[in-house]
């Protein structure tokens, strides 16, 4: 998936991330994470589009290959944004604690997270 999350990844790199998260379906409108909560969960978006909403409007919107909710994870804080579904979303759910452990079994997962999250920093 070239300009993708997982565009540095070789293959079985790119299997062992998938392998470590869930496949989850979600409906379009549904909110998987909400602004000012715990950082419990990442994803990586298969196929749909979200809204990054931050007090309530629009400031992004995320698609396959992209990963959502890397940043209260790496930082350690509580959300700042809320997604919304725009489509239908099928989704790679992470718990907080496999996305740690994949970064530290996986270094290059952990600068790749870092990098997304600094990206967004704002």
């Amino acid at each position: 998936m070239p300009g993708t999350f997982f565009e540095s990844f070789t293959p079985p790199e790119v299997a062992r991330i998938s392998a470590a998260g869930r496949r989850v379906r979600l409906p379009e409108g549904w909110s998987p994470i909400w602004e000012r909560t715990p950082a419990d969960k990442a994803y990586v978006i298969i196929s749909g589009e979200v809204s990054v909403r931050r007090g309530g409007e629009e400031i992004a919107r995320l698609g396959a290959g992209d990963v959502m909710g890397e940043g209260g994870i790496v930082r350690h804080s509580l959300r700042s944004a809320s997604l919304v579904a725009l489509s239908p979303l099928d989704l790679i759910h992470f718990t907080a604690e496999a996305v740690e452990q994949l970064s530290v079994e996986m270094p290059r997962f952990r600068q790749a997270l870092d990098a997304v999250a600094a990206s967004r920093l704002g």
